[in-house]
């Protein structure tokens, strides 16, 4: 596995978010993953494309830095800083986050098994 093919796995994430491509999505989240947001709730993917699916998340803005990519062995850890603008079910949100997200070959792909996301501002 390649840095650069994580990273452009990253950017497909991202435009995928920003615009709330399900179908997208649908592809780059791995079936089982399990994601831990900044409440303490964890998520699955299913829910994650639904809040997509029914409106509730809305993305104005998203913005990443910071980026720094592991390698190990077929697994690809990534934590990047985000800017991000939007709201959930009508609840602004508005800062920026940490994430953490784990990447692993799947077949021909790159998916992302797991996740997790803090506010830092």
């Amino acid at each position: 596995m390649k840095i650069e093919t994580v990273i452009d796995a990253e950017i497909e994430l991202l435009t995928a978010i920003k615009k709330s491509d399900v179908l997208a999505l649908e592809t780059i989240l791995h079936d089982d993953l399990l994601f831990n947001m900044p409440d303490g709730q964890t998520i699955t993917k299913d829910f994650d494309l639904q809040s997509y699916r029914s409106g509730k998340m809305k993305i104005d803005f998203l913005e990443a830095s910071d980026q720094i990519v592991n390698i190990i062995e077929s697994t690809a850890v990534v934590s990047v800083s985000v800017s991000l603008k939007g709201s959930y079910d009508n609840n602004p949100i508005n800062g920026v986050f940490k994430y953490i997200r784990v990447w692993k070959k799947s077949g021909k792909n790159l998916k992302v098994i797991a996740g997790s996301c803090v506010q830092l501002a």
